[in-house]
């Protein structure tokens, strides 16, 4: 979508309300001159004034400055441009979204479960129970105090406490290991050199001897450096190590650990719901282009197994090498791969064979272009 001729639109409104306001309260400062002098000369004249005489110069003196005639202008520019603003807002910004979706038989059970879990997910308990009360959802608990638990680690976390992240991590030591990931020694590294700066040497000593020495095998290199911090125990900032005190430290880990810890749930690290809703925004411009072009021609698109365009998405919504052949629309499997054809496109194998009416050294027609392709040319392609 096209904002830069919004942006120069509002611009141009903001520009043209500042003169309008300028002007206006240019006037109100006249006026109130001349009123205020008006008034002066009336309290202060001797013998006793004529106040007709003041008034009527008072508004032969206004009726001269013409404050309506001075404020007509700008207020007439303004509300054009705000006019013009408005119109390519409508035309940019379709009011009417109803008819780009489908009439969908929502599960709305299903539905209020998601909700109630993302909410969970974001660390909005008290809204959650909320909704979990007047939806009625069920089946939600476990996330709850899956979500509780991981953001209670994380808030420790942000204070510099660690004792509930090491405890989690090594609850599920084999887990982790079995991911491959090496969170818990990060874990045991942060608290090594927190002990560093506030601790003593020979403490530290004692929790790399207890904490990080069984990471040896796999982890050599890392646990040599941290011995050698052990020299430079209550001055590491002074030391070559000063990387290590750096607070992107923390931040990076406690993300690891969300990561982490949703992976051990069995929840992904977004939100579904969010996801989603991102998927669906950036979708929507060419379901409303699809929406008029249909309308224009009297179809009705929503009875459609399938839309008769692509709606491309970002590569943070491609989650699957999923590959749909285009031309028999099934899934690729193992039994039936995607295969590169000599002229670049790619079809399924069953699809090949139909072309080629299952013949391994008959020429068949690319469905896509002109090129004619052999089967034995053909190469099955892995993603």
């Amino acid at each position: 979508m096209e904002l830069n001729s919004i942006k120069d639109a509002f611009d141009r409104v903001t520009k043209k309300q500042k003169v309008s306001s300028s002007k206006s309260q240019e006037a109100i400062e006249q006026i109130s001159q001349e009123i205020d002098l008006a008034l002066s000369r009336i309290q202060s004249a001797t013998p006793q004034p004529d106040h007709n005489v003041i008034l009527s110069e008072l508004k032969a003196k206004l009726k001269e400055m013409a404050p309506l005639g001075q404020l007509e202008g700008p207020q007439k520019e303004l509300n054009l441009a705000l006019s013009k603003y408005t119109k390519l807002l409508e035309k940019q910004f379709n009011p009417d979204i109803s008819k780009s979706y489908r009439n969908v038989d929502f599960d709305f059970h299903t539905v209020n479960q998601i909700i109630a879990s993302h909410l969970y997910r974001e660390n909005m308990f008290d809204i959650g129970d909320c909704f979990v009360n007047e939806a009625r959802v069920e089946a939600v608990v476990d996330k709850k105090t899956h979500f509780l638990e991981m953001y209670r680690i994380l808030e420790s976390m942000k204070s510099r406490d660690l004792a509930p992240a090491l405890k989690w991590a090594a609850v599920n030591h084999d887990k982790l290991q079995q991911n491959g990931s090496d969170i818990e020694l990060k874990l045991h590294r942060l608290q090594f050199v927190e002990i560093l700066q506030h601790g003593s040497r020979d403490e530290a000593l004692k929790y790399i001897r207890t904490y990080i020495a069984p990471f040896a095998n796999q982890h050599f290199p890392e646990i040599q450096k941290l011995m050698a911090c052990i020299l430079w125990a209550g001055k590491l900032e002074s030391s070559p190590y000063t990387d290590l005190l750096s607070p992107a430290h923390w931040v990076k880990l406690a993300h690891e650990l969300a990561q982490q810890f949703c992976n051990l749930v069995g929840e992904s690290i977004q939100s579904p719901l969010s996801v989603t809703v991102a998927a669906g925004d950036q979708g929507l411009p060419t379901l409303l282009k699809l929406m008029n072009v249909m309308a224009g021609k009297k179809q009705e698109w929503q009875c459609m197994k399938q839309l008769p365009v692509p709606v491309d998405l970002d590569q943070d919504f491609q989650f699957h090498s999923i590959f749909v052949c285009p031309v028999s629309r099934e899934q690729a499997s193992e039994d039936n791969p995607p295969m590169l054809m000599s002229c670049g496109h790619v079809l399924c194998k069953q699809s090949i064979t139909k072309l080629s009416k299952n013949n391994s050294t008959r020429p068949f027609k690319c469905p896509y272009c002109p090129t004619e392709v052999q089967v034995g040319q053909c190469r099955k392609l892995c993603f």
